[in-house]
């Protein structure tokens, strides 16, 4: 990545929407510009797990302004990531479709576990480089991340289901504030983090930190207060919770260092950060620059650099995990993604199709390890829910799909059959694997694979049927598996 180059993170939380902007310079980043709007997406979900119009029009607006601001930044220069609110909402789809056709960028829902790496990388990088390991934690809407990490490192990470707009709608509903109600959401927020004290016990970190909003948000009020800066001890939690419970009601709260647009969720926020204090034993927390928006933009410089795509490290870690045959699984990388290149224009989209492409083939075989028998099944739901640092939900979903198409009949795919890349990368899987059925490196240098739209050809050099019979009948077969599709395919098998 050259230097001056500028890169974008939007982070759509469940109470804000975030983009900051920095520009990158020698393998760090300073910061250009940074907006935030609350957005109070985590209040709009319904009973029913749905976002309200209402809220889903907030973050169009919202993203709209954004918009404007990137205009002319390229794909590769912005990442935008979404969280718990779309992750829990059932009508994301509806919000996304507009959200992305507005932004000009893909959104992406990252699981809880990708999140937390984010922001640990976010905080890691604006923190002095030290060998103390460290709980860092981040209280959001409505999830809280933890993680446990030494240096740029994140050892363990993981995401529970409580945050600030969720505890406040649920305990604090009316904006009343009382002893009974703050003392009613600690201990439910203990029931939900109670084990996280195995992941996170006290034994194994010398530092604790908090990210984001709540933290801030109650080190700003202690600050200008009196309070020491730089630290959140407990006494100083203490006497913030006497200060709501004697102002009674969120409308008469009056502290100096209280934003107006975290007053409707700092009650909640506060609960959730004392229990932390009170289950953990921590005496002072010390608060964190760092945030997922930065992580993501040091995603990008990494996924630029190689070796540094953290995705690459994560399908190196599955195939482990998963027994795969790693010779096999590079034989149907190598094979289809020649075959990609043959059918797809040589261009920076392409390029990173080709990669997940690549990333599905190395993967294809990961069901195997529960059964050979609809092996592609289990591997698709494999990969449509297991926690894979760097990948989004759709990055997923997509490569579930690859594998679950990689044979058998297409018509479990008619859904995703009809975006055209989807269907190259598909045909090259398919073919690829097929042509690797002898567990060996076929000759797939005599084999031509042309598109037009709706159509693909497959040609051979002459004699290549006579020396492999068996890929020959193979390759009849597919022929007549694509047939029953919206999508033609020929073979010339010489």
């Amino acid at each position: 990545m050259q230097n001056g180059t500028l890169l974008a993170a939007i982070d759509l939380g469940s109470n804000s929407f975030r983009l900051e902007i920095g520009r990158y310079h020698s393998g760090h980043i300073e910061r250009i510009e940074y907006l935030k709007e609350t957005v109070r997406q985590g209040n709009g979900l319904d009973e029913n797990k749905n976002l309200s119009q209402a809220a889903m029009e907030r973050g169009w607006e919202c993203l709209a302004r954004f918009a404007e601001r990137l205009h002319g930044f390229k794909k590769q220069q912005v990442r935008a990531v979404a969280t718990q609110t779309l992750r829990e909402a059932r009508n994301r789809d509806e919000f996304l479709k507009q959200a992305q056709a507005i932004l000009g960028f893909a959104i992406e829902v990252v699981s809880g576990q990708e999140e937390a790496r984010l922001i640990y990388q976010g905080v890691s990088r604006l923190l002095p480089q030290s060998d103390e390991k460290r709980l860092v934690f981040d209280i959001g809407g409505r999830s809280t991340e933890m993680i446990l990490g030494e240096g740029y490192k994140a050892h363990r990470m993981e995401s529970y289901r409580l945050g600030s707009v969720a505890w406040s709608g649920k305990y604090f509903a009316r904006g009343v504030f009382t002893a009974s109600a703050f003392k009613t959401a600690e201990v439910a927020a203990k029931a939900v983090l109670d084990e996280a004290l195995d992941s996170f016990p006290p034994s194994e970190w010398s530092a604790a930190y908090g990210s984001s909003g709540t933290v801030g948000a109650v080190m700003d009020m202690l600050s200008a207060n009196g309070w020491a800066s730089g630290v959140i001890t407990r006494s100083g939690l203490n006497w913030l919770v006497e200060r709501f419970v004697k102002a009674g009601n969120v409308e008469q709260i009056k502290i100096d260092g209280l934003k107006d647009d975290r007053r409707p969720v700092i009650a909640g926020g506060l609960s959730v950060l004392y229990a932390i204090f009170d289950l953990f034993d921590i005496q002072q927390l010390l608060p964190a620059q760092g945030a997922l928006r930065q992580g993501a933009l040091y995603d990008l410089i990494d996924r630029e650099t190689d070796g540094g795509d953290v995705r690459e490290r994560t399908v190196r870690w599955l195939g482990e995990r998963f027994s795969i045959d790693e010779a096999q699984a590079q034989r149907v990388s190598t094979v289809s993604t020649a075959l990609f290149s043959q059918v797809a224009a040589v261009d920076a989209q392409n390029e990173r199709y080709s990669q997940k492409l690549a990333w599905a083939a190395r993967l294809h075989e990961i069901g195997t390890h529960i059964s050979h028998d609809r092996s592609y099944h289990h591997g698709a739901y494999i990969l449509d829910n297991v926690d894979a640092p760097g990948f989004s939900f759709p990055e997923l979903h997509r490569m579930s799909q690859l594998v679950l198409g990689q044979r058998g009949k297409l018509r479990k795919l008619e859904q995703s059959l009809s975006d055209e890349l989807f269907a190259k990368q598909l045909m090259c899987l398919r073919l690829a694997v097929l042509l690797c059925h002898a567990r060996q490196l076929p000759e797939y240098e005599s084999i031509r694979l042309s598109y037009k739209p709706g159509a693909f050809k497959l040609v051979t050099n002459p004699g290549w049927a006579k020396r492999y019979p068996q890929s020959a009948w193979l390759i009849g077969e597919e022929v007549i598996a694509w047939q029953k599709t919206a999508w033609k395919f020929t073979a010339d098998v010489r």
